[in-house]
């Protein structure tokens, strides 16, 4: 069941600029009811003056400048109506797109993971654009139609009791009717932006991945599967336009029957004497007025529905809560357990990690390995606080992760995911992410530690260098190289890698290696590993394997220390040598 709202009050809640916008438009519908009254009766007594009194044009030239003063009245009325109504929408726009932003940024990876970045991207854009007939068409109608009718009905009242009990009689089917078939129109709006949401969605995606698609010969399919979407969103549309047109000619047709009404009962009594020619006239032009603005809410509901479906979809946004920490400190020794941490994704079946147990001591190196998909960067997200465990714990130096304040205990990692990030900006302030007071001697230090002097040196204007969005411009072993930087640069104690020698050649993998090698000195490190390289750079090996019969994993440790599915790791040696040969690993 669809429920219809004229104004949803989340738009109150989270957009502070439509309390003032709506405040605007009942003044401002005020102004304009008064002057649609004043008008009414101007005409009525021009009319009288001409027709029935005979006066001259001098005659009338008191009542015709009033009536020239009050339709610019009315202009003026309405130009600031739309200009409240457009720079509301700017501000209401802005505000909800830096909301939506801020609250992806809160909820973090382990939430946008789980998202479609297309359809994010229509909503943060295409879709917030939507409320603009919303804000400049349907609530300063909305406003009208409280304001007008009750103003004008207030006027017939003290004039004619019997035009305005049938105006007061027809006057609520109008919004019957309208609620009967904004239920309809809403099913279809929230449909076609769904489909617009998926096409947006999906063709983002594709093009994000065409040059793989290219490779495999898979472009041609998914031009096919746009296609389909396109001729499904343009149906939808039709049907959508369709009923549009249909209500809108309902509505018109119901209140000119409810004017006629009115005008055939003081037609009969004009007839017979019982009504004067002015109090006629000034119904018969206020009537239609009583009309018009609730007839133009449901015209104007149609273009501002879109708006409203995409308004829902980011209130839900708005309203997912960010998993929150409790408040205690941060304790000082890095001592991480793992006790039988579970962890399920929404959607699917099986567990992403079953059952994990681990033990890393404090300045310890540990490595993860085992297949793709058995849970090591879901075990990276669960000590980042990005994902809540189903089942089990984690303990930081003895205290319950989930106690822990979580911006404290981020500002304790340095993380290197598996395809690091840069933005558009130089190459200094990407490495400054990490720590934005940092001066040009300490990002150079970071660059010169993570061996990535030599090619930012190379580069026409060196650390300040800009580059594209996401890294445009550099190798895959650059950017990884700029990602060691911003870690040396943090120079945290705990350091989570996430297969930070993936997809690079040997001669730029070795250099990685030296790289983590420096930066593990001295710090907690867990690493997970697909390629044998890094091995070399671990006190301990631990491999995860699948479940017998999930895609989740639990925890076998080779080497110095050993796990069975759920129960702690024992101490590891301190040893800082090679690791032992974990067997056969996945590439």
């Amino acid at each position: 069941m669809f429920h219809v709202k004229p104004i949803d009050p989340r738009l109150l809640r989270y957009a502070r600029a439509t309390r003032h916008f709506l405040i605007a438009v009942v003044l401002l519908g005020l102004v304009g009811a008064a002057l649609v009254v004043a008008q009414a009766m101007l005409i009525a007594e021009v009319v009288v003056g001409a027709f029935q009194q005979g006066l001259s044009t001098s005659g009338l030239g008191t009542p015709l400048a009033l009536l020239a003063a009050v339709a610019v009245g009315r202009a003026v009325v309405s130009w600031l109506t739309e200009l409240a109504a457009h720079r509301a929408s700017a501000a209401v726009k802005s505000e909800l797109r830096g909301r939506l932003l801020e609250r992806a940024a809160v909820l973090g990876p382990g939430w946008l993971s789980g998202q479609r970045t297309g359809s994010l991207v229509a909503l943060a854009t295409r879709g917030v654009d939507a409320l603009d007939d919303y804000f400049s068409r349907y609530l300063p109608q909305l406003g009208l139609a409280v304001v007008v009718p009750v103003a004008v009905l207030a006027r017939i009242v003290t004039e004619d009791w019997v035009s305005a009990a049938v105006i007061v009689v027809t006057l609520p089917l109008i919004p019957l009717f309208m609620v009967l078939i904004g239920w309809a129109t809403q099913a279809r709006m929230d449909r076609q932006w769904r489909l617009l949401s998926r096409l947006s969605g999906h063709f983002l995606d594709v093009v994000a991945g065409l040059p793989t698609l290219k490779v495999f010969g898979r472009a041609k399919a998914q031009a096919e599967s746009i296609r389909s979407i396109t001729s499904e969103y343009r149906k939808a549309t039709v049907r959508t336009l369709r009923i549009a047109f249909l209500s809108s000619f309902a509505l018109e047709l119901l209140s000119t029957l409810s004017v006629a009404l009115v005008a055939v009962g003081i037609g009969m009594r004009l007839v017979h004497g019982d009504l004067d020619l002015y109090t006629g006239l000034v119904i018969l032009i206020l009537a239609p007025e009583a009309y018009l603005p609730i007839r133009q809410v449901g015209a104007q509901y149609h273009a501002a529905a879109e708006g409203l479906s995409a308004a829902e979809e980011i209130f839900q946004v708005l309203e997912t809560e960010p998993r929150v920490g409790g408040g205690s400190e941060v304790p000082g020794p890095l001592l991480l357990e793992l006790d039988g941490v579970t962890v399920r994704h929404a959607g699917r079946s099986e567990a992403s990690l079953e059952a994990a147990s681990l033990v890393v001591e404090p300045g310890e190196t540990v490595a993860l390995v085992g297949p793709s998909g058995v849970g090591k960067s879901t075990l990276l997200d669960v000590l980042l606080g990005f994902v809540e465990p189903a089942e089990g714990r984690v303990r930081v130096g003895g205290t319950d992760l989930a106690t822990l304040d979580l911006d404290r205990w981020r500002e304790r990692i340095a993380w290197v995911p598996q395809r690091p990030y840069l933005f558009e900006g130089t190459i200094a302030e990407n490495v400054r992410l990490a720590r934005p007071d940092a001066d040009d001697e300490a990002v150079r230090e970071a660059l010169r530690d993570a061996g990535a002097c030599d090619f930012v040196a190379g580069l026409p204007q060196g650390v300040d260098t800009p580059l594209g969005e996401d890294g445009a411009g550099l190798s895959a072993g650059q950017r990884q190289r700029l990602a060691l930087a911003r870690a040396f640069l943090a120079d945290r104690p705990l350091l989570l890698l996430d297969e930070p020698t993936a997809a690079l050649d040997g001669e730029t993998e070795a250099g990685i290696v030296d790289a983590v090698r420096r930066l593990a000195a001295g710090r907690t490190v867990l690493l997970v590993v697909h390629r044998p390289a890094l091995l070399a750079v671990a006190d301990r090996v631990v491999r995860l394997e699948p479940a017998a019969a999930s895609v989740g994993g639990a925890l076998v440790g080779t080497g110095a220390g050993a796990a069975a599915r759920g129960g702690p790791l024992p101490a590891p040696s301190r040893n800082r040598g090679p690791a032992p040969d974990p067997g056969p690993q996945t590439p």
